[in-house]
């Protein structure tokens, strides 16, 4: 059966790239790439969808398909405060996850991080944790979550994390202790997640760097 689609997060580094590789695999018929402002797509199975995240409500519609990916995220440094990259990072994804689970979307993906714990004395630690609890708890067939560390990739701003990273992955790759936050490029985490959402699992299941991307330890 053909599948339809939804990426939250369309413009982000792993984004863009599951919206391009949805777009060219047979089982997707249609890719909604959710997005804050226009995006011209070259792809004619993806259509773009413009939301305000302040009235999501008023868009629930939208959110109705097969799968879900949610991968939107931002910044301490660009959102100004951990309060108001917690709107982003937390409330808004909650919320699309809420109506797509109303909406009888029957797989979510998220991509969370390495070292999410809801008990965490870190805020964004912290934050990712709690998405992930509450997200289990909704009515979701299935449920998968990914927890890659530095994420590596062409991005439309500059992360000084992701330009050490990018420096360091040649020395990280010896340190067996560090395996599980070795860097990874957005790109294999996309393709990743695709190739989970084409099998027919179900129930909860939470993907770590070091158990999944093995090509990169």
């Amino acid at each position: 059966m053909m599948k339809t689609a939804i990426v939250l997060g369309a413009t982000g580094l792993i984004g863009r790239n599951l919206v391009a590789q949805l777009a060219n695999q047979a089982e997707y018929s249609k890719v909604i790439a959710i997005t804050r402002r226009r995006v011209e797509y070259d792809f004619e199975n993806v259509s773009n969808e413009v939301v305000n995240f302040d009235c999501l409500d008023d868009f629930s519609n939208i959110f109705t398909g097969d799968v879900l990916f949610s991968c939107l995220g931002t910044t301490k440094k660009q959102a100004g405060s951990y309060e108001a990259q917690r709107i982003v990072d937390v409330d808004y994804q909650l919320k699309v996850a809420q109506l797509a689970a109303k909406n009888k979307v029957q797989h979510y993906l998220l991509v969370s991080s390495r070292g999410a714990n809801s008990k965490s004395n870190n805020p964004y630690f912290q934050m990712k944790g709690e998405l992930e609890e509450q997200v289990i708890g909704l009515n979701f067939v299935r449920v998968s979550i990914f927890q890659p560390s530095l994420l590596l990739g062409e991005r439309d701003h500059f992360r000084f994390g992701e330009a050490i990273g990018f420096y360091l992955m040649p020395v990280l790759k010896y340190l067996p202790l560090l395996k599980s936050y070795r860097p990874i490029e957005g790109g294999e985490v996309a393709e990743k997640m695709v190739q989970v959402s084409l099998s027919s699992e179900t129930g909860k299941e939470l993907f770590k760097l070091d158990e999944v991307f093995p090509q990169v330890l």
